[in-house]
């Protein structure tokens, strides 16, 4: 194992600067995923588990989402929520029973709702609510790509260290390329953050700026 005195920020930074990997690329059409941008996650003026590491993040992730309904691409929202009796939370609403925890997050509750900020087309965007990390997993995601005939998966939103990357791993097992605009995730703490893209650009995705992202979207036809 190596050992640095560096900090994760510092190792991200200097694995962006000095590439080890040949990226996946953009394919042909894409998909872009918006993972529980929710007011339990988003407004850190009203609950103690949100958290905002760059403030453009939603103003980057609604100029995505237009330039994917321009193309007539689809545009899916997630969020978490979870039943009065929390049984849906399953094994993973038992660590912890507080008013901020996971499994209190309740249906029809302010910190289920999405921020405000988020532009939401609801007569053509789609939005699933998911009770686990990945945005897969037991909801219609796949089906919905399979539909479109999409081989590229763009991925905002949050935790970068949880659902982000949960959703990447999950993503790349079942076939597409996986591309995260780094503008638009993130974390509670910085080093969990800058850990965790590093790993995802690394192995399971292409961790690219978010403009780098919109000039593809622009360019591709």
């Amino acid at each position: 194992m190596q050992i640095t005195d560096k900090t994760a920020k510092e190792i991200f930074n200097d694995v962006m600067a000095n590439p080890q990997r040949v990226p996946f690329g953009f394919g042909n059409k894409a998909v872009l995923v918006n993972v529980d941008p929710q007011k339990a996650y988003t407004r850190t003026d009203l609950f103690k588990t949100a958290y905002e590491t760059d403030p453009k993040q939603l103003e980057y992730t609604n100029q995505l989402a237009r330039g994917f309904r321009e193309k007539g691409w689809p545009v899916v929202w997630t969020h978490v929520a979870f039943l009065d009796s929390a049984e849906d939370a399953g094994v993973w609403g038992t660590r912890t029973d507080t008013p901020d925890s996971l499994q209190n997050i309740k249906y029809d509750s302010e910190r289920a709702e999405f921020d405000e900020r988020c532009e939401i087309d609801r007569s053509r965007d789609v939005i699933y609510t998911k009770r686990m990390p990945s945005a897969f997993f037991e909801t219609p995601l796949q089906s919905l790509l399979v539909w479109h005939q999409v081989d590229t998966v763009i991925i905002t939103g949050g935790s970068t260290s949880g659902c982000i990357r949960a959703t990447a791993v999950e993503s790349l097992s079942r076939g597409y390329r996986t591309i995260v605009p780094m503008e638009c995730v993130s974390d509670k703490h910085e080093s969990y953050h800058y850990a965790n893209l590093t790993d995802l650009h690394l192995k399971y995705a292409d961790v690219l700026p978010v403009a780098e992202v919109l000039a593809w979207l622009d360019g591709n036809g």
